[in-house]
């Protein structure tokens, strides 16, 4: 709730922080774990923006091929690496690629943003969910491997 609320991945950390802990991450790992992909696994955000572009250009009659929107796609997830945690950060740090790439133009940039500034709490809701479940994942694969801090074995 906290994620279609804020429309924030940044925001929900603390909130994410303590799922983590609920579902049993140690804290090693839901420390860097949550935190690293709040900033840049926006799968959520990724998907949302691919559905506002085809949308916009299904109503624009801007014909596209599907070569072009998997360069777009991968273009996308390069992109949103670098994309803030805030509400709309996303679309914003999309504007070229979605103009360079895919021709948009100021207008359609416009309807773009509005589209998905609608969708944008749905979007950060699948971020958030998916960062947590990587936590889980991380933990699961590499809490046997990593010397944590609370182990016995554990060295300064």
């Amino acid at each position: 709730m906290t994620a279609i609320g804020t429309q924030s991945s940044a925001a929900t950390i603390p909130v994410n922080l303590k799922c983590a802990e609920n579902n049993g991450v140690s804290k090693a790992i839901r420390e860097f774990v949550v935190p690293l992909c709040a900033t840049i696994h926006l799968s959520g955000s990724t998907i949302t923006l691919t559905c506002c572009s085809i949308a916009v250009m299904l109503l624009n009659n801007v014909t596209f091929t599907l070569p072009q929107m998997l360069g777009f796609i991968m273009m996308l997830g390069v992109t949103m690496v670098a994309a803030p945690g805030v509400p709309g950060g996303a679309v914003m740090a999309a504007l070229g690629i979605l103009q360079s790439m895919l021709g948009f133009t100021e207008a359609q940039l416009g309807l773009m943003i509005a589209l998905y500034i609608t969708q944008d709490s749905f979007g950060t809701a699948c971020n958030v969910s998916g960062d947590n479940a990587i936590a889980i994942l991380v933990d699961k694969i590499y809490s046997k491997d990593i010397k944590l801090p609370n182990d016995s074995s554990f060295s300064k």
